[in-house]
């Protein structure tokens, strides 16, 4: 993958963004490599977790065809210390247009938050590869927003459970963030759902 349109393409073919939310790097590469055994192919670490970059470097290491991005990037250094850790992808609760453009810099997708419409609308025009809507609201607010921007990549995130993912993308999602209820769940069902 060399152009951010194939990364974000990457990002979200599975329809599923594995988040790994844990408390230091050790901890994160334990969480994650049971899922990228299962098949998962793309996985984000925030960076509330102070050994992010550690946990993302060794990962994109050990599992060079993942898709291995970082979270929570709010600041433009924080941009700039997860492409250098090797992220590929930049995922933020919220719109800085300064986020998107440092990640596009250095070649990555950026995924800025949005929780309103107009905020779609802004994280598009500044340039967003996709757009995280935080939190979730809900399959139905997707189809409505899409009925008036079809053209918008939106990627629902906090509260969405792996079993709500198929509902998600039927709504017209292109992907699905998912964080501790992929955690707490068994590897067979995982294997099942990223084969649906």
């Amino acid at each position: 993958m060399s152009y951010r349109y194939e990364i974000t393409q990457a990002v979200v073919r599975q329809g599923i963004i594995a988040i790994v939310r844990t408390a230091d790097a050790a901890s994160a590469v334990k969480a994650a490599v049971p899922l990228l055994d299962a098949g998962v192919t793309s996985l984000e670490l925030p960076l509330t977790n102070p050994g992010a970059l550690e946990a993302i470097g060794r990962l994109r290491a050990d599992y060079p065809a993942a898709v291995i991005g970082a979270g929570s990037v709010l600041d433009e250094a924080s941009a700039v210390a997860s492409v250098r850790a090797g992220a590929r992808f930049l995922v933020a609760p919220n719109l800085n247009e300064a986020v998107i453009r440092t990640g596009h810099r250095y070649g990555a997708a950026v995924l800025p938050g949005a929780g309103s419409v107009s905020e779609v609308v802004q994280a598009l025009e500044a340039g967003a590869d996709a757009v995280k809507v935080f939190p979730a609201p809900t399959p139905r607010w997707v189809q409505d927003v899409l009925a008036v921007l079809p053209y918008a990549p939106l990627v629902p995130t906090g509260g969405v459970a792996p079993a709500d993912v198929p509902a998600w993308l039927e709504a017209g999602a292109v992907a699905c963030g998912v964080g501790s209820a992929l955690a707490r769940t068994p590897v067979e069902e995982i294997k099942a759902l990223l084969k649906a």
